[in-house]
């Protein structure tokens, strides 16, 4: 049996989400003031002084131009490049940031953070004098906590790293990597993360529990979705929805907005349907009124095409149906009493875009896409970065979609069937085309798409003759270096 979760509540992922809001040109007026305010609580409840001086300085603080010295100027995000600063922050073009630095405010959270520490370190010596290890470990487990808490990444992690190498425990261990991955996460540190990840695996492999085994399954999933490998992504995300407990990690409504959107672009149409479309889970949230009650009878899991006939035509992206917003913690009958109610959230542009696309309604498919990327790609953290590819990636999956089922489409058939224009679809087609994504020509003199299927075995034939070449040219180069040390020792 595994122990509980330790090192689980800082750093808080929202509010870096909120950072990010807060800088977001995508983002609305609203929503950025309300992010402020809970930065400015947050830093003034935990006494974030080191995170209140990266954000705020108006020197070194990576949300004020450099030289802005006033203690209430408003400042724009610099193009320098922070070290640890997140690259979503660095990459966004500058918006009018209110995050005024109060040189008064921040003496005070240093000496409440001074005094903080004399007390772990009073704690500490004296478990060091009359306690044991596990008394002293507990107390450099606060202090690596404390520097989590308040921002600090390097003295966070290594707080961490001082209290993994005293610890025996297997679970505590796979506890305070995960505590290293978020931190990481937290500050955009993707090799950071890539290296931890790797750690945590290897440490469940050795004989982790069930419960963290399933945690880590998220944290790699997140981690996979943010380097955009999203086909390695969904395959675990969509897994953690039936098992989720790391809220520590992202709230359930993000899972699920991370899990439609890796399934719908990297997954089979089989796969697609099976793991996202018949989901019982996905279905309880996207799904309409009756599919809502099935999931969350069962009913829905009763086989891979159930409710199909339920399936409606996605018909505008624009959000009209009151039953599609879900508070997903009347849902969650199994989360922790302590967790956060999350905010109710409108799923039907994600809704339409699964309905859309495994029906084949091309024109509602791109009108839910265009409404995905406004309220999802562009206002999340982990797929701001990679929106334009996302929307272009999921354009090519309905060109292909429709096009095998044919031989010769008309442009102007194809065109008035995604809801666009034949000039745009002609320039869209000629990318994924020369980038061998399509096997297909178009013919604009006679106004018509003609696909080139190829045969599995001629396919198969060039890819061994083109791996087979690739092959020869090594050994010959190698043969040629051994010839040429052969001379050398005559």
């Amino acid at each position: 049996m595994g122990s509980d979760p330790q090192y689980a509540k800082y750093p808080s992922l929202s509010l870096a989400q909120d950072i990010f809001t807060l800088t977001n040109p995508s983002s609305a007026d609203s929503s950025r003031h309300t992010s402020l305010k809970k930065i400015q609580d947050a830093v003034s409840e935990h006494k974030m002084a080191p995170l209140y001086r990266y954000l705020a300085h108006p020197i070194d603080g990576i949300l004020n131009t450099s030289g802005e010295g006033s203690t209430h100027k408003s400042s724009t995000p610099g193009s320098r490049k922070i070290p640890g600063a997140s690259s979503s922050l660095k990459r966004r073009p500058s918006v009018s940031v209110d995050f005024p630095w109060d040189e008064e405010l921040y003496k005070r959270l240093r000496i409440d953070n001074e005094k903080e520490l004399d007390s772990f370190q009073k704690e500490e010596e004296e478990a060091t004098e009359q306690a044991g290890d596990t008394e002293v470990q507990a107390a450099k487990g606060k202090r690596a906590e404390f520097w989590a808490r308040v921002g600090d990444k390097d003295k966070a992690i290594a707080a961490y790293e001082a209290v993994l190498e005293k610890t025996g425990v297997l679970g505590t261990k796979i506890d305070i990597v995960l505590a290293i991955i978020r931190m990481g996460m937290f500050f955009g540190d993707r090799l950071l993360v890539k290296r931890e990840v790797d750690r945590a695996k290897t440490l469940v492999d050795t004989g982790g529990d069930w419960d963290r085994r399933n945690r880590l399954k998220a944290y790699q999933g997140l981690h996979y979705l943010t380097i955009r490998s999203y086909n390695l992504a969904a395959p675990l995300l969509l897994d953690s929805l039936s098992t989720f407990t790391s809220y520590e990690l992202c709230s359930y409504s993000s899972l699920v907005v991370y899990s439609v959107l890796a399934g719908s672009v990297s997954l089979k149409r089989v796969d697609f349907k099976s793991k996202v479309v018949d989901a019982p889970e996905i279905r309880a949230i996207l799904g309409d009124g009756e599919e809502k009650l099935s999931a969350l009878s069962g009913a829905a899991a009763s086989g891979p095409g159930a409710g199909d006939e339920e399936m409606q035509d996605a018909s505008s992206a624009t959000p009209a149906a009151a039953s599609t917003v879900v508070n997903l913690t009347a849902l969650g009958s199994g989360q922790d009493a302590a967790q956060e109610a999350e905010a109710a959230i409108d799923f039907t542009p994600l809704a339409g875009l699964v309905r859309s696309l495994y029906v084949g309604n091309y024109q509602a498919f791109f009108l839910a896409l265009a409404a995905v990327e406004d309220n999802f790609l562009s206002q999340d953290r982990y797929l701001y970065e990679h929106r334009g590819w996302y929307v272009r990636e999921m354009r090519l999956r309905g060109y292909q979609q429709l096009l095998q089922s044919y031989r010769v489409v008309g442009l102007q058939s194809m065109a008035s069937d995604f809801g666009i224009s034949v000039d745009f679809l002609d320039r869209d087609l000629a990318k994924f085309i020369a980038a061998d994504r399509i096997p297909c020509t178009i013919d604009r003199v006679n106004g018509v798409i003609e696909t080139n299927r190829p045969d599995d075995k001629n396919k198969q034939y060039a890819d061994v003759v083109k791996q087979g070449d690739s092959l020869i040219t090594k050994l010959q180069k190698y043969g040629q270096a051994v010839r040429l040390r052969g001379s050398e020792r005559g």
